[in-house]
């Protein structure tokens, strides 16, 4: 089983009931899937821009990324409706746990002047965005064969019914929050 999840099921669940007052272990929030996007407006000028990037999102997630399409023509970006835009992967289970210890243990610290992340990027309904400027920051991904930087965000859906369960959540899996 892995480790992250491990943790969920021994110390989280029994945590959260006493601090939410949950009668029930169904009752508790847990993590429902793992979204890593990125956005390419190169690809419009640059076919390769687009096959580098899946290849390295299918590196970081294990999984062949979704290539996302343009929905709306938008003349001052010289973008027609069905052009390549970017890429995507939606993660759950055993890959969705391992990217998220991946992320906590080792993609966050090794950022550039890393002082936690933001504890106000959720949305109202449970879930936490997450942006990262480049993704040299996973260890899967040598230096060398990058051709650009890229950004990606990775936004974490959880059945919380509010920010404060999901917030509680995350900082109990090890999220290294921003000191207000």
């Amino acid at each position: 089983m892995e480790r992250l999840r491990e943790k969920y099921l021994r110390e989280i669940v029994p945590a959260m009931m006493d601090r939410f007052g949950y009668q029930n272990r169904m009752e508790v929030p847990r993590l429902e899937k793992v979204v890593v996007n990125v956005g390419l407006g190169e690809a419009l000028s640059d076919a390769k821009a687009l096959d580098n990037a899946s290849r390295d999102l299918s590196t970081i997630t294990g999984q062949r990324p979704v290539i996302t399409r343009a929905k709306k023509s938008i003349a001052s970006f010289k973008l027609r409706s069905g052009n390549p835009i970017g890429a995507k992967v939606t993660l759950r289970g055993e890959r969705m746990y391992s990217l998220l210890d991946r992320l906590i243990n080792v993609a966050l610290p090794r950022q550039r002047d890393f002082r936690g992340v933001s504890p106000d990027a959720f949305d109202g309904r449970g879930n936490y965005t997450l942006g990262l400027a480049e993704q040299l920051v996973w260890p899967e991904i040598p230096y060398d064969s990058v051709d650009r930087v890229r950004g990606m965000e990775l936004t974490v859906v959880t059945t919380a019914k509010s920010d404060e369960e999901a917030r509680e959540l995350l900082r109990l899996m090890g999220m290294p929050f921003r000191r207000p």
